[in-house]
């Protein structure tokens, strides 16, 4: 029998370190990068962080791979001179997120508790308007 979601986000897990998302910000705010990897529908319902980088899940090998016309120069940008702080709704695409990220060369974490952990630390949140 193969993995199921639950087994491969474990095992990304194993593979990637956390942040708590107070260092988070403070990194980000010294050259550090969040990656948002939730769905569009999700920052809409659900708030963004201010000044993360929202890529979908679904896409992220396409904006991470600087070798492709599709590559995102914010991403791809911190490859070799800082850490991505991998962030979505609770931690498991972002656990997948981050392992991916790591096999691609890249210095990445996942933020503690995703969004949630995000709004109950009190920062800041961004409703899009």
């Amino acid at each position: 029998m193969g993995m199921t979601l639950k087994d491969l986000v474990a095992e990304a897990r194993t593979q990637v370190g956390t942040i708590e998302p107070a260092e988070a910000q403070a990194d980000a705010s010294a050259g550090g990068l969040i990656l948002d990897v939730r769905e569009p529908s999700e920052l809409a319902q659900n708030g963004a962080v201010a000044g993360a980088l929202n890529l979908p899940r679904g896409i992220l090998e396409t904006r991470a791979d600087a070798t492709l016309d599709t590559a995102e120069p914010r991403l791809t940008g911190q490859q070799g001179k800082g850490t991505v702080h991998v962030l979505c709704a609770a931690g498991g695409r972002a656990a997948l997120a981050a392992a991916t990220l790591r096999r691609m060369g890249y210095e990445a974490d996942v933020i503690a508790g995703g969004l949630n952990g995000w709004k109950a630390a009190d920062l800041p949140v961004e409703m899009p308007g």
